[in-house]
């Protein structure tokens, strides 16, 4: 029986909430809800099913993890805990969801692939 661990999938929430102009600022925190419950619910990169984990930090704590999505708050920078996270992925594939280049960089040195936020969008 195989039982390796999927994929691991991360959601940079900042950069894929603050992708789509839709008033999220107002309501940070309702935004990653909202972006958690469409993880649900996919679609997902190609490569899935993943185990998916979200990362959300400053205004946007508290977003509880819901079967299907594991939520993380970063400390401090979102950025860093997404990078910690894909450092960690023990050698199993890993795809990280954010548009911002510097954290693609950081963690394609991990040996993780990235897309962007329309990957989650379908479009």
């Amino acid at each position: 029986m195989d039982r390796r661990e999927p994929p691991l999938l991360i959601v940079d929430g900042a950069n894929v909430v603050g992708s789509v102009p839709d008033g999220w600022w107002r309501d940070r925190r309702g935004a990653a809800e909202r972006l958690r419950d469409r993880l649900v619910a996919g679609p997902v990169p190609e490569g899935g099913p993943f185990e998916v984990v979200l990362v959300v930090e400053g205004e946007a704590r508290g977003v509880e993890s819901v079967p299907g999505v594991r939520v993380e708050e970063a400390p401090g920078s979102g950025d860093d805990l997404i990078v910690e996270l894909s450092r960690n992925a023990a050698g199993r594939p890993c795809v990280v969801v954010t548009a911002d280049r510097e954290l693609r960089r950081r963690v394609g040195e991990h040996g993780a692939r990235c897309v962007g936020p329309r990957a989650l969008r379908g479009d």
